[in-house]
Parts: C-alpha cells; structure tokens; sequence
C-alpha cells in the first residue's frame, strides 16, 4: 500500500538535510513547498501575506515560512525510516518549535508507476471505486 508522508519543517534552513536524509532512506522523489502556518498567529492569516507571493513578497516580508515535504511511498515501512530520518536530524517533533509530520493512506494513484497509465489502487482501502 502506498502512503503520503508529510512533513511541515519551521526551520527552513534544515530542509537540505532532510531532503538528503529521506532520499538516503529510499524516498522515491520529495516535493518541497513553501508554506506558512497560523498557529502561532492567532488572529488567522495575515493581510500583509498574498494568496499567491512572489519571491520579491517572500524576500520582503518579515514572517516565518516552513518548509512542506512530501513523498509517496510504498508501504509502511519506508514511511517509518523516513519518520526516523528526520527526527535523528531535527530532534523531537513533540517540540512546537521543530514542526510535525504525519502519514496518511493513499487510495489512489496515477502517474507514479512509469509501467502503467491505469491508476494504482490499493487493495487494503477502505473505500470502494
């Protein structure tokens, strides 16, 4: 079965590391995404942060971005090395401060295999399509 690991990292700066770290454990791509989170901001999204910012927004603005990384992969297991990579690089993720990660089941899937243009489905789902 295949599963989505998602990792919001806080600390921009450690990204390259576990970029490394999760295509050492076997990750089989990782996509990186800028992000901003409203945790901290109790007040909901800020105006001054535009739905769609530009690097020039980016490079300007005084708020904290993350880092988002995600990865599909193939069973339980490779989802689990790739949880530990980033906690022996980050440290605790318990810590609000380090970000957090999760791990969701992936009903479906299409343009992952390269053998196949028919969607990939999971015979363990819980759904039925």
């Amino acid at each position: 079965m295949q599963y989505m690991v998602m990792l919001i990292l806080n600390d921009p700066d450690n990204c390259p590391c576990i970029i490394d770290a999760w295509d050492e454990a076997g990750a089989p791509g990782i996509t990186i995404l800028e992000s901003y989170g409203t945790s901290k901001d109790k007040h909901g999204i800020l105006d001054n942060v535009p739905l769609l910012p530009s690097i020039r927004d980016l490079m300007q603005s005084t708020e904290q971005h993350h880092r988002t990384l995600f990865s599909v992969v193939e069973g339980e297991e490779l989802a689990d090395r790739l949880i530990e990579a980033t906690c022996d690089l980050i440290g605790n993720l318990e810590e609000l401060e380090n970000g957090f990660i999760f791990v969701v089941p992936v009903y479906k899937s299409i343009g992952l295999s390269s053998s196949s243009c028919k969607p990939t489905v999971s015979t363990d789902a819980p759904f039925s399509g």
